[in-house]
């Protein structure tokens, strides 16, 4: 029998994707209950983004597959780029300074333990 995936997946997330992936190398490989504990008390901005994700797909486990909560754990998390947002400043001497709003797209996929 080959294992199930349960994805969630959030997108134009207006956090860099260098951020994500460190608050991601936090919970990956954990048991999902473990990993939503561990991000309530981690000072990160990006960590209640990724909680939110794992918690929904929690709730798309238990509702569309009949999996209980306590048997998933975190199979693959990963963060890409989404695209940048170039604002413009204008410094010295008329001249342009450009800043980079960065986002990214967040994927986590839960499986259940055998």
């Amino acid at each position: 029998m080959e294992a199930l995936d349960i994805r969630a997946r959030g997108s134009y997330i207006s956090i860099s994707p260098q951020k994500v992936r460190a608050v991601l190398g936090l919970v990956r490989g954990r048991n999902a209950a473990e990993a939503i504990d561990i991000l309530k008390f981690t000072p990160k901005g990006a960590s209640l983004p990724v909680r939110k994700l794992i918690e929904s797909a929690m709730a798309n486990a238990e509702e569309n597959f009949g999996v209980s909560r306590k048997d998933l754990y975190i199979y693959r998390v990963f963060a890409d780029e989404a695209p940048t947002r170039k604002w413009r400043r204008f410094g010295a001497r008329g001249r342009f300074k450009p800043l980079l709003r960065r986002a990214s797209h967040i994927t986590v996929i839960l499986r259940e333990k055998e």
